[in-house]
């Protein structure tokens, strides 16, 4: 009778579990004990008793879950629960965000959470990682998205908000409020002219500002007066586009920066006048080089272009295969209606 060896890692109704830990990985649904990769709502979720995550993300998954009970680990910082190793190593998707490393019996599992490998210089750079598994995001998983380098962008991005200027127009640029608002802040050029924030915006990078350098922002309020905005840039969560907040702003010219703007049709859809293709998370290249460099050999894809990814993979010699998670990727990076209504 051939008994088959329970994995070290499952997926189930209520996210990745560890058994041999009794521990979850970002799990969606509330549990005892949670390992949490990055601050994003879609892999930070309220209602676990127990919190444990990399240090710089205490502040701001507090700043979104309120009080809960958190326990902060260095990056390769080795912790023990039941035998089973943990450590925590940069992921370069956000300021705070980890790949969870798990070590059994001389098994390795790497869980990435979300991730990117271009240095964006806010966040730790992405470090490979040694594994027999590896469990990965494939938000951008087909050939059609490659990304140009960001230094590129950022100076498409600030030219952009030059022309604007020169017309007297308001640039008014969509961002997450967690990650890639912070991004465009510490990229864009103050010397063009004043960065205004909205409130969710203003209020997330206030608790990173003790950890990066960034430029000065002024907050909008109920008394900014749309002339003080002209030929001056804001950032604003991609949900406050079509609300009244933004229509106090005429004249205004809107841009998006998102890895789904390589879609020229993406853009239509949401009615914005710029795409800017910038991303936190790996393009098919990124994801490629990420696998190859963990050496792993079994490769499960969680949220994303997963059956496209995985089909490519088991077609090179991969042992790969696909799972169903709550995790978003970018989608779940969107405001909610509550946070984007901060200032209006």
């Amino acid at each position: 009778m051939i008994i088959s060896k329970k994995p070290l890692l499952e997926f189930t109704k209520k996210g990745i579990y560890c058994a041999e830990a009794d521990v979850f990985l970002d799990p969606w649904k509330p549990v005892d004990k949670a390992i949490i990769t990055h601050g994003h709502s879609d892999h930070s979720r309220w209602g676990h008793k127990q919190y444990i995550t990399h240090h710089t993300n205490i502040p701001i998954i507090k700043h979104r879950l309120g009080d809960i009970k958190v326990i902060g680990k260095k990056y390769g910082e080795i912790f023990v629960i039941n035998n089973v190793k943990f450590s925590f190593h940069p992921a370069g998707h956000i300021i705070g965000s980890s790949q969870i490393r798990v070590e059994h019996k001389g098994e390795v599992w790497v869980f990435t959470g979300d991730y990117k490998i271009e240095d964006d210089g806010v966040s730790v750079p992405f470090e490979p990682i040694k594994c027999n598994t590896f469990i990965t995001e494939c938000t951008f998983g087909l050939p059609a998205f490659k990304w140009i380098p960001q230094k590129e962008v950022f100076e498409n991005i600030n030219q952009w908000w030059v022309e604007n200027k020169d017309e007297g127009k308001t640039s008014i640029l969509f961002g997450y409020s967690l990650g890639k608002a912070q991004r465009l802040l510490k990229n864009l050029n103050p010397e063009i002219g004043k960065i205004y924030t909205h409130g969710a915006i203003e209020n997330m990078t206030n608790v990173i500002r003790p950890m990066i350098d960034f430029p000065e922002t002024t907050l909008i309020t109920k008394e900014t007066k749309k002339e003080e905005l002209l030929g001056n840039i804001v950032l604003a969560p991609p949900s406050t586009h079509g609300g009244t907040w933004i229509r106090k702003m005429v004249p205004y010219v809107t841009a998006s920066a998102s890895g789904w703007m390589t879609f020229r049709g993406a853009r239509r859809r949401r009615a914005i006048d710029k795409g800017f293709v910038l991303s936190d998370h790996c393009d098919w290249d990124g994801l490629l080089t990420a696998v190859k460099e963990t050496g792993a050999t079994k490769i499960i894809s969680t949220h994303g272009y997963t059956e496209i990814f995985s089909k490519y993979l088991r077609e090179i010699g991969y042992d790969a295969r696909t799972e169903k998670t709550q995790y978003e990727g970018e989608l779940a990076e969107m405001e909610s209606k509550k946070e984007s209504e901060v200032v209006e």
